[in-house]
């Protein structure tokens, strides 16, 4: 039970006011149509260093769209959005310290002229009493993950703790 590596919160993040609690941000209440890409579901435990899960905390995500833009006026990717996803979302914690939500793949997207940002969810996890930690999880396999310089800025024996490899049909 190490400190998860904190991570920056890129020039995307939509600020507090835009998050709904929500935990799928592949369907918008009263529509039909869900979110491009590939459904993914994400859960997992936001523990203290001693091991020990914290219950109430919340989590906030926020991500690019399965073309790799993100829904905010400051983003040149020239990729469309997609009307259909809610690029950001909110739950808590159970008294396990369980979270869970149902998102997208991001898309990878150009960052500058040599370097293409692999696909990643960003997180920003707090509760009263704790450190904040904004960090960004990445997808395990990807080969653009080992070029990323954000993920290259963490030491390597921290890098695990940032890659997840997805298990299918789950």
């Amino acid at each position: 039970c190490s400190d998860t590596p904190a991570q920056t919160s890129g020039p995307f993040y939509p600020g507090e006011t835009k998050f709904t609690i929500t935990n799928d941000l592949t369907m918008f209440e009263g529509r039909t149509t869900a979110a491009l890409g590939d459904i993914i579901h994400l859960n997992g435990v936001v523990s203290d260093n001693l091991c020990k899960p914290i219950g109430g905390a919340t989590l906030e995500i926020w991500q690019a769209c399965a073309s790799g833009r993100y829904n905010n006026p400051r983003d040149p990717n020239p990729a469309p959005l997609d009307l259909n996803f809610r690029y950001w979302g909110e739950a808590y914690t159970d008294a396990e310290g369980r979270f869970y939500f149902k998102t997208i793949k991001p898309g990878a997207y150009q960052a500058d002229v040599d370097w293409v940002r692999p696909p990643h969810i960003h997180f920003k996890v707090s509760k009263l009493g704790f450190r904040e930690l904004t960090t960004q999880m990445y997808f395990g396999g990807d080969p653009l993950n080992d070029k990323d310089l954000i993920l290259l800025d963490t030491p390597a024996h921290q890098r695990g703790q940032l890659v997840v490899d997805f298990i299918q049909g789950v």
